[in-house]
């Protein structure tokens, strides 16, 4: 699902119009989806005590176009609409709309009436995507009213909470605390980006009359089943265990084998037909206890108990489909030029994560390579500080995935899929109990599990792996709790989650 900046919004609504969709039409498609909504939400909607707060702008239009639809077809308990505006400011669709709700007789308030704080739904219709800078004056004071003066009510915001800024997860001021957003068209960047992501409540697009094609070129996109969907299919009948491919995992080390073990055990619950973990020889034995399932290579190693350069890895990479590195190598010296020279050398897909990170980035061929690095591990790689990155994540993701012809999986609250043409992808679930060790080691051997099975689709099943590991902690953090929740945890649940995508019907 294409995530688009007001701009791009402003360009889409332009052109609609070029196509002879005039924008009171738009509208009233607008205001027509969110009465849909609540009518579907909240029934019966003439039990609901409603206050409409809006404001000058189209956004005030949308909302003046819903209470028009709830007065006339639901007739609420009770029905407060209130223009934070003087009418005379009204211009345009907006004026129109002011003007229909006043022909069919439904009054307009111009301050918050005392009988209304008693509301179970707050529609916000204050400011929309045309915002630039903080909110002031009145339209503060109602997002304040919005936040604070309704305790029984549920906030449903028109479009995008008033106040958040569209093209930045950063706030700009006060905004809207929303439990429920119906946006048009196209999600927004500043609705799927931390922190203001946590206060859209459920996120909800409305298509109101645009084609899709107007905006297909647009490179931000949120994840949704749909785009995996398809490999969440039923396995052919005549399907083994050669078919679904073979994952080589060089990790692990003396004294971190769970890694290892953790690794090669995502790989197979995420659908591998066959996993080897490659390892140093004196590591391999308690590898192999975590799981029967699990082949095992010893390598060579160093007095430390690290992998050795001399380690036969060509041999042994041989008739494997992908390479994941990296979770439990450990931070030896030889470790750099092995991965260095395993990924010059190999041409399978590699996953890199953890230690196959350090300094190993830069100069990998053009084969598909994907790296996970978390802020930290993203901060090294690009010689920056952690806090650099968090301050503009798509940007980071953006600038390395595509100086360095690799895809990079950035993880962290709304974890970024950033691929060598420029696109991104933002992944919509996780928890905060994916906070614990050992979860990135899960999603490394998922990833590795989905490109051995889909290897002609890389960019749908890494899509696959991220999405459902997140959603797998969320399922696991609502049996177990957030704080409960351990690495394992995460492939106990993931059936689950395999299932609920399957499921899913196309679009949010």
């Amino acid at each position: 699902m294409k995530v688009l900046t007001a701009a791009e919004m402003r360009e889409v609504d332009r052109r609609t119009s070029e196509l002879g969709i005039p924008g009171i039409v738009l509208m009233e498609n607008a205001g027509h989806r969110v009465v849909e909504f609540l009518a579907e939400r909240f029934a019966p909607l003439s039990a609901q005590r409603i206050v409409v707060l809006c404001g000058k702008g189209n956004n005030g239009g949308d909302g003046l176009v819903i209470a028009r639809q709830l007065h006339t077809r639901f007739q609420p308990c009770a029905l407060h609409v209130v223009l934070v505006a003087a009418p005379d400011d009204l211009k345009g669709d907006a004026a129109a709309n002011f003007r229909m709700l006043q022909a069919c007789g439904c009054a307009v308030a111009q301050e918050i009436p005392a009988e209304s704080r008693n509301a179970t739904l707050v529609l916000d219709a204050l400011l929309g995507t045309g915002i630039s800078g903080p909110a002031s004056g009145g339209m503060l004071e109602a997002i304040r009213e919005i936040n604070t003066g309704f305790p029984l009510a549920k906030v449903v915001a028109v479009d995008i909470p008033s106040g958040m800024p569209s093209d930045s997860g950063t706030p700009a001021g006060e905004f809207a605390r929303a439990d429920y957003t119906v946006t048009f068209t196209a999600p927004k960047v500043g609705q799927v980006l931390p922190p203001n992501c946590d206060y859209v409540g459920e996120l909800v697009n409305a298509p109101i009359g645009s084609p899709p094609s107007l905006f297909d070129h647009v490179a931000l996109a949120l994840l949704e089943p749909a785009m995996f969907r398809g490999l969440l299919a039923p396995r052919p009948p005549g399907g083994h265990k050669g078919t679904f491919g073979h994952v080589l995992v060089v990790a692990g080390s003396r004294g971190k084998t769970g890694a290892a073990a953790m690794t090669g055990m995502a790989a197979l619950r995420a659908g591998a037909g066959l996993v080897t973990v490659a390892s140093a020889k004196s590591a391999i034995a308690e590898i192999a206890a975590h799981a029967p399932e699990l082949m095992t290579e010893p390598l060579a190693e160093t007095p430390h108990g690290t992998i050795a350069l001399n380690a036969d890895l060509a041999r042994i990479a041989e008739g494997k489909t992908v390479i994941a590195m990296g979770p439990g190598l450990g931070r030896d010296a030889a470790v750099a030029q092995l991965v260095a020279s395993v990924a010059a050398a190999f041409e399978q897909p590699m996953v890199l994560d953890a230690d196959a990170l350090v300094g190993q980035a830069s100069g990998l061929p053009g084969r598909t390579r994907i790296l996970t690095p978390h802020p930290g591990e993203m901060a090294r790689l690009s010689s920056q500080t952690t806090a650099e990155i968090q301050q503009d994540r798509l940007k980071a993701a953006r600038t390395f995935a595509t100086g360095h012809s690799v895809t990079l999986v950035l993880k962290g609250q709304r974890t970024l899929l950033a691929f060598p043409d420029g696109r991104v992808w933002i992944n919509p679930t996780g928890t905060p109990a994916l906070g614990t060790g050992g979860s990135g080691d899960i999603l490394t051997g998922m990833i590795a599990g989905f490109l051995a099975q889909f290897p002609e689709t890389p960019d749908e099943a890494l899509a696959a792996a991220v999405y459902l590991h997140g959603l797998a902690g969320e399922i696991g953090a609502r049996a177990l709790g957030e704080k409960c929740l351990i690495a394992t945890d995460i492939l106990q649940y993931l059936p689950d989650a395999m299932e609920e995508c399957a499921d899913v019907p196309h679009g949010l």
